[in-house]
């Protein structure tokens, strides 16, 4: 999941100020971590700990009141109401990369990624969209190829992933939702050579960058299997310790064993 928090980090000071290609700096010194990770170490801790997504979400999301979120999740963060809101916005596919690396089968993932979804996500979009970017990480991780990644979530899931980052850029813009989000993040994986280019494909296609390259960046490192060292320190100096620590015990418990990769 540290790919996923990597992209939010990366992603974070160009999500009101999009960009159009590939060449920027990876970290500006303005770089730092928003509501997608702090969600996604929240779902983390719930894995850890054996605890509910609702609880962890509630606790830690409340811990960072400023990191960001929309207006609809931070008012059902803070009242008394807890029921979902019938949401298809992104930002159930952005917490939902820990589910991806830590269960074990195809079945297991999905059930999962809609229990992340449905405490607020609970729209068959909002749903749809955290099941394909766990989905695309189970399977990067358990060793299909991107064409059959491509075909799968295709399959399943009816997305677009026939286009290029190339031929989505020019016209594409920021959009919250999960149907616009989800397509174009896995697209800017699949187009990628390595973890870095595809954050860089995801960040330059202009749009909600820190989330785009925060769902991208779960499924590239899942795929190329670590997140360069020199990103992973960074991450570590942008993250505060109690976020790290609890980072440091998901990577530590679901580790993936460096292997040969096929493109």
């Amino acid at each position: 999941m540290i790919g996923a928090i990597a992209g939010d980090i990366i992603g974070s000071v160009y999500e009101f100020d999009p960009i159009k290609t590939k060449d920027f700096p990876l970290f500006s010194p303005f770089c730092s971590f928003t509501d997608d990770t702090v969600l996604t170490v929240a779902i983390a801790d719930a894995i850890l700990n054996g605890r509910s997504y609702f609880e962890a979400v509630r606790e830690i999301g409340r811990r960072y009141p400023d990191a960001g979120y929309g207006g609809f999740f931070f008012r059902w963060l803070h009242s008394e109401d807890s029921r979902p809101y019938n949401s298809w916005g992104n930002g159930s596919a952005m917490r939902v990369s820990p589910i991806g690396f830590a269960f074990q089968d195809e079945e297991s993932v999905l059930d999962e990624a809609a229990r992340t979804a449905e405490i607020t996500h609970n729209h068959p979009e909002g749903v749809k969209g955290a099941q394909a970017t766990a989905l695309a990480i189970f399977l990067a991780r358990s060793g299909s190829t991107k064409d059959e990644i491509r075909r799968t979530i295709q399959k399943r899931f009816g997305y677009d992933l026939e286009r290029t980052v190339d031929e989505i850029r020019p016209s594409y813009s920021f959009n919250e939702s999960c149907q616009r989000t989800t397509p174009e993040a896995i697209i800017a994986f699949l187009d990628s050579t390595s973890f870095e280019d595809a954050i860089r494909n995801a960040i330059s296609l202009g749009g909600d960058s820190d989330t785009l390259a925060c769902i991208t960046g779960g499924i590239a490192e899942a795929f190329y299997s670590e997140v360069p060292s020199e990103i992973r320190s960074k991450v570590m100096e942008c993250l505060s310790p109690d976020l790290w620590e609890i980072t440091e015990k998901f990577l530590k418990k679901y580790r993936r064993r460096k292997s040969s990769r096929r493109l």
